[in-house]
């Protein structure tokens, strides 16, 4: 690797996702966390399903970023350290790095850890004044954020709506959690997807190409090939709908017929019709949104949004 970038593996063993999985898949409604999508090939899918037409958020918020990217740098101060949660192919990110002229430190953190390697590389590449902390970690649970007494502030880069995908009072664990990670002053830019239209949100997640199904069905794929596994993709479909009581997208697999698969030598039992639940994406109003952070240690200090009113960026201080 790059002598610009420095690497730190805290990604979780095998014997927590094998736990993970059979302890979702034992429950009444089998459930699979969104985290496990993202080995190198989910990666891969999910770069994919950011360019598919259906596929509003990220070019709207690309353009969100485009348009106020120099203010958002100039909110950060100066001597900060930039660190992206779920930082995938860091294509976001080199908006922000492009209005740092000067030397920076960008700290990527990502689940997987081939995809992180590559996308670390190509980055320093492009970009050979940026030093790179490339951090493997989940970041939902618990871990000891690197720390670097030479930055004045750290500041959070969480693109992409992610923070959807939690549910609403994990949400506000995660958030209040975060906070005492940093300190007074540091921040985050995070993205939110809004409330809109059913057709819209519903046609994101049912791409015509069919990238959705493969990304939603390649956790089997990747549970076959680490948990020796006996998942048979032609006997799940993908289902995604948006629940509006709920306020959320879902997304799952559903059993095609009675059947029994095998993880690891424990067998599970599926029903004709019985889903998997392996995503919900939350949409929220910004004031919603402002709830959701009240009391967590965060403040809202900024807003942007598109002119159709489809998603929002957000800058957070710690208060």
């Amino acid at each position: 690797m790059s002598q610009r970038i420095e690497l730190i593996d805290l990604s979780p063993r095998r014997a927590s996702f094998k736990s993970e999985v059979l302890s979702g898949l034992r429950k009444p409604r089998k459930e699979l966390q969104a985290k496990f999508f993202y080995d190198k090939q989910g990666s891969e899918l999910f770069e994919r399903i950011t360019r598919l037409p259906e596929y509003y958020l990220t070019r709207t918020e690309i353009g969100i970023l485009d348009d106020n990217a120099d203010e958002m740098v100039s909110m950060m101060g100066k001597n900060f350290v930039l660190i992206e949660f779920g930082s995938g192919s860091s294509r976001k990110v080199r908006i922000l790095l492009d209005q740092m002229l000067s030397g920076a430190t960008y700290m990527p953190i990502d689940i997987s850890l081939l995809y992180l390697k590559e996308s670390a590389a190509a980055l320093t590449d492009d970009y050979p004044h940026v030093e790179v902390i490339a951090v493997c970690a989940d970041y939902t649970m618990p871990f000891e954020m690197p720390s670097d007494s030479r930055f004045d502030r750290r500041v959070i880069f969480f693109p992409g709506s992610t923070v959807g995908n939690f549910e609403r009072e994990l949400a506000r664990i995660f958030f209040r959690d975060t906070a005492l990670k940093l300190k007074s002053g540091d921040g985050m830019i995070i993205g939110v997807d809004l409330q809109k239209d059913d057709a819209v949100l519903d046609a994101a997640y049912n791409d015509q190409e069919g990238v959705t199904s493969e990304f939603n069905k390649n956790i089997l794929v990747r549970i076959n090939r680490e948990l020796n596994a006996t998942f048979d993709l032609g006997l799940f479909d993908h289902y995604a709908f948006y629940n509006r009581p709920e306020g959320r997208i879902e997304m799952h697999l559903k059993s095609r017929i009675a059947q029994q698969v095998s993880i690891d030598g424990e067998t599970i039992d599926f029903r004709e019709g019985e889903t998997i639940h392996t995503e919900n994406s939350y949409k929220y109003t910004i004031e919603g949104f402002h709830e959701l952070i009240a009391e967590s240690g965060f403040v809202p200090m900024k807003v942007w949004t598109d002119a159709e009113g489809l998603f929002s960026v957000h800058y957070l201080r710690v208060a």
